[in-house]
């Protein structure tokens, strides 16, 4: 084959540039259904890889309880506003995203790890989707742009009401 021809076999297997981060967000979303999927095999108890708080073995939850859930309707509730909110935040690039969600990851893992109650698993995505949130909010008033604030007044309109889940209740990390 010639050089021409792998270069353009290449090219052609290359995503656009726009597409790339709604790619990454798509692909984490994926790991959390493939990783909900095979917690379903006999033997696998994948949550028990959750934040357990002030414990040092809890700590590596930290990086694995977004991608853990109690089953299909906790996952459901988190990959749509997964998908739109770091879709949102994706469309400013991959470095943006890359670097809110690693800060939001850390900063919601360690508030979990520090505060939550002592002996319990805390799993799901809920902190990446908060701290979507709460980005999305905070960067349509920080920019005081137009574009970003309609986006926060939007994001707040139809995601707002996950603001309730910051309400204690039983069985349900906050």
């Amino acid at each position: 084959m010639s050089r021409q021809r792998q270069e353009a076999d290449q090219e052609s297997l290359d995503l656009p540039n726009w597409l790339r981060p709604y790619v990454i967000v798509a692909m984490l979303v994926a790991v959390m259904w493939i990783v909900e999927l095979v917690d379903l095999l006999p033997g696998t108890n994948f949550d028990h890889w959750g934040i357990r708080p002030r414990s040092a073995a809890g700590l590596v939850g930290i990086v694995t309880a977004p991608f853990l859930h109690a089953g299909f309707g906790h996952l459901i509730g988190n990959t749509i506003p997964f998908l739109v909110l770091g879709g949102l935040i994706a469309s400013s690039g991959i470095g943006r995203y890359a670097q809110v969600t690693v800060i939001v990851a850390v900063v919601s893992g360690v508030g979990t790890w520090l505060v939550g109650p002592a002996n319990t698993d805390h799993i799901g995505a809920s902190g990446l989707v908060f701290g979507y949130l709460t980005y999305l909010v905070a960067r349509g008033f920080y920019e005081r742009k137009l574009t970003y604030l309609a986006v926060a007044v939007v994001v707040v309109l139809l995601y707002g009401g996950v603001l309730w889940g910051i309400v204690p209740r039983d069985g349900i990390s906050w």
